[in-house]
C-alpha cells in the first residue's frame, strides 16, 4: 500500500486533472469562455450548489453527471487522505520530506553516504567539518532527528533500492561512501552506484577478506577494513611509536600547528612551469612531500627540480599559515 504522503500527491494530481478536463469539456460542449468553464468545473466537483452560468444542453447535462461522479469521488478521497495525515500527525513530516527532496535534487558534485552507523558517522562529521555537500541514506528512522540537528540532507530507506539511490542524486554525485555493516549489501550498492554513475568515486567498507576482494571487483576504488586498519595501527603503535605519532600529527585537518594538506594547482598560477623548490622557497616552513599528476602514479618526495603543471595535486606538510599561503598562490 502506498504511503499517505504519496496518496495525497496522487489525489491532488487527480483532482487537478479532472478540473482541467471539466473546464475543457464545458468549453467544447457549451462553448463557454475559459473563466465560465473553469467556474462550472469547480462548483460541480466541489458540489457547492451555486447556479449554472447558463442553461445546459442535454450533452452538457450528461457531461456534468460524469464530472460529478468522478470529481466528487476524487475530492472525497483527497479529504480522507488529508485527514489521515493530520490525525496521524504526519502532515508536517510529509511537508518536511518534500522540502528535503527538493533540496537534494538541487545538489551536484556531492557525496552520498550509505549508512549512518559508527563508521558512517565519522565520515559524515569529517566531511561536514570541511563543508562538503552530502546526502545520507539510512534505513533507521530513529536517526532522522540527529541528521536534522546536523542539518544534513538525508533519506530514510535502503540504499539497496534503486529509487532511494536515485532520490539521493547518485547520478550527479562525485563520490559515494558505502558504509553498511554487510559485505553483501555493500557489494550490491557498489554495483548499483557504478551502473548509475560510471564516473563516481566509490569508497566502501569491508568486513572480511572475501568481501574486500569482491568490493574491489565490483568497482570500489578504495576499500577499508575497519578491524584490519585498527589492528595494524595498534601494532604500529607498539613497534614504531614515533612514526605513529608523526602520522597522527599529519592527519589532514587535525594538526594543531602542523598539518598536511592537498592543494590543486589552478590554471593561471604563476608557479606553473616553475620547479617545486621555488614554491618551497616562496612559502617558509613547508615541504611538498608528494605530487599527483593526472593518471600517473603518485610521486612521493618529488625531485625539487620537477616543474609544476596546471592541474597537479600537491601534498604539502607545514604550519597552517604556510599551507594557507601555498593555497593562495597555487590553489583554485
Amino acid at each position: 500500500m502506498k504511503s499517505p504522503g504519496r496518496r495525497f500527491v496522487m489525489a491532488i494530481v487527480g483532482l487537478l486533472t479532472i478540473t482541467a478536463a471539466g473546464t475543457l469539456g464545458y468549453m467544447l460542449i457549451e462553448d463557454m469562455s475559459f473563466i465560465d468553464a473553469l467556474y462550472m468545473s469547480v462548483i460541480t466537483v466541489s458540489t457547492v450548489g451555486f447556479g449554472e452560468v447558463k442553461p445546459l444542453s442535454h450533452a452538457g447535462k450528461l457531461f456534468t453527471i460524469g464530472l460529478i461522479t468522478t470529481g466528487v469521488g476524487t475530492a472525497l478521497y483527497l479529504f480522507t487522505v488529508t485527514a489521515e495525515l493530520v490525525i496521524e500527525g504526519r502532515l508536517r513530516e510529509f511537508l518536511g520530506n518534500s522540502a528535503m527532496q527538493r533540496k537534494i535534487h538541487q545538489l551536484e558534485g556531492h557525496v552520498v553516504v550509505c549508512g549512518f552507523g559508527r563508521f558512517g558517522r565519522v565520515v559524515v562529521e569529517e566531511l561536514l567539518r570541511h563543508s562538503v555537500k552530502l546526502v545520507v541514506i539510512d534505513s533507521n528512522p530513529a536517526l532522522a532527528a540527529e541528521l536534522e540537528r546536523l542539518d544534513v540532507p538525508h533519506l530514510t530507506g535502503s540504499a539497496l533500492e534503486d529509487e532511494v539511490l536515485d532520490e539521493a542524486g547518485v547520478r550527479a554525485a562525485r563520490a559515494i561512501v558505502v558504509a553498511t555493516g554487510s559485505d553483501a549489501d555493500n557489494v550490491y550498492i557498489t554495483l548499483s552506484a557504478r551502473e548509475k554513475n560510471p564516473a563516481i568515486e566509490i569508497h566502501a567498507r569491508g568486513e572480511s577478506e572475501p568481501g574486500i576482494r569482491r568490493l574491489r571487483l565490483a568497482g570500489a576504488q578504495q576499500v577499508v577494513s575497519v578491524y584490519q586498519r585498527g589492528g595494524m595501527r595498534i601494532a604500529a603503535t607498539i613497534l614504531r611509536p614515533a612514526v605513529v605519532d608523526f602520522l597522527e600529527l599529519a592527519t589532514p585537518g587535525h594538526g594543531d600547528k602542523i598539518d598536511l594538506e592537498e592543494i590543486r594547482v589552478a590554471p593561471g598560477s604563476h608557479l606553473i612551469g616553475k620547479p617545486i623548490e621555488q614554491a618551497e622557497r616562496e612559502v617558509t616552513r613547508l615541504r611538498i612531500v608528494a605530487l599527483k599528476r593526472g593518471s600517473d602514479p603518485i610521486s612521493i618526495v618529488p625531485d625539487p627540480a620537477t616543474k609544476i603543471a596546471s592541474g597537479d595535486h600537491l601534498v604539502a606538510i607545514g604550519d597552517r599559515e604556510g599551507l594557507k599561503r601555498l593555497a593562495e598562490i597555487v590553489g583554485d
